[in-house]
């Protein structure tokens, strides 16, 4: 079986306000140089900057645009890319 070279990371958003979630993403992909988030941040451009970053790209993670939540979108990103555990 192959192995992935550079598997996406995503902290997980719970207990989170958006601009905390998504500083600890920008930290982590630093080399993307992803705006750091304020009150004034519009989460869904933001997202949809994540989104698309290489590593993203080909993950099949779902647009911001369908969701009201953030935390709902970040939980579904979250479920994306991370594999799931038998």
């Amino acid at each position: 079986m192959a192995e992935i070279l550079n598997p996406a990371q995503v902290y997980d958003p719970r207990y989170h306000t958006f601009e905390s979630w998504a500083s600890l993403m920008c930290e982590q992909y630093a080399a993307q140089q992803l705006c750091i988030p304020d009150a004034t941040t519009d989460w869904k451009d933001w997202a949809a900057g994540l989104k698309a970053i290489d590593v993203f790209t080909n993950e099949g993670i779902p647009g911001p645009y369908q969701y009201d939540d953030w935390q709902v979108w970040a939980e579904h990103l979250v479920n994306a890319v991370n594999p799931a555990v038998s």
